[in-house]
């Protein structure tokens, strides 16, 4: 089982520093390159560079009063739910389909379902 993990690119892992500013404010964020791949994936869906991604999620995050004392963590677990709903088939993986396009309300709505589902 291991093997699928172990012998994959280990390019993937290696980690990149991309700097950029938010608001005004110089910053640096260092994550793994498969990270970084799915940030321009993500960004590039909805007509956004990486950068702009970035300060727009820190923006809409902060708006909703999250925490992101950790930052990079955030955009590691946005990584892993964006290959999560592609997987549960909750937006497409077309990577021509906007993100925005999907019904965020809806989506968000199933996995509160889901999750009360599993608690019983």
């Amino acid at each position: 089982m291991c093997e699928l993990f172990i012998k994959a690119d280990a390019g993937q892992w290696q980690s990149r520093t991309h700097s950029l500013r938010i608001d005004g404010v110089a910053t640096s964020i260092r994550i793994e390159n498969h990270f970084w791949d799915t940030l321009t994936e993500i960004g590039a869906r909805d007509g956004m560079t990486v950068a702009q991604l970035i300060t727009r999620l820190w923006h809409e995050a902060m708006d909703a009063d999250h925490d992101l004392g950790n930052f990079t963590s955030f955009l590691r677990v946005c990584c892993a739910r964006y290959h999560a709903l592609i997987a549960e088939g909750e937006i497409s993986g077309d990577p021509g389909v906007p993100i925005a396009g999907h019904p965020a309300q809806d989506i968000l709505a199933r996995e509160t379902a889901r999750r009360g589902l599993r608690m019983v």
